[in-house]
């Protein structure tokens, strides 16, 4: 199986750092009927008090919405994509080792893996960087 590499809008929102906060943002885009894929919070060390939460896909115009009313921007500054594949001994290896190997530095890098299949959502400072890692992961 080929692997599935495409781009990703990432949305962001800061968070008051208190019990159920993370809860009730995600809560309103759930009943906006957003179905999540990614979500990634934590605290915020160099603001004490706060935190902040990337999460992906949003869709649809309800989606959107409720997204704005509760605080999330999609991120301008980070690029992402999104790799789906079989999960294997070294496949993380692998995939760094390419966008390495072609000069490509990462923002950041989250994976799993889920019975059979890994997705791994990857960060660039640029759209040309994303694009560029697009090209080279299509051919692995």
């Amino acid at each position: 199986m080929a692997l599935k590499v495409g781009r990703v809008d990432t949305w962001v929102a800061s968070l008051e750092d208190k019990p159920g906060n993370l809860a009730a943002k995600l809560n309103a885009l759930a009943k906006a009927g957003v179905n999540l894929e990614f979500v990634l919070a934590r605290r915020a060390p160099d603001q004490p008090g706060t935190g902040v939460v990337f999460v992906t896909p949003i869709k649809g115009a309800a989606g959107c919405r409720a997204a704005r009313q509760e605080g999330f921007r999609k991120t301008k500054s980070l690029h992402a994509v999104r790799i789906e594949g079989p999960d294997k001994a070294g496949q993380g290896a692998r995939v760094t080792q390419a966008l390495g190997e072609q000069g490509l530095n990462l923002r950041g890098l989250s994976a799993a893996a889920v019975g059979k299949n890994f997705v791994t959502h990857i960060a660039f400072d640029t759209a040309a960087d994303a694009a560029k890692a697009m090209r080279i992961l299509r051919g692995l």
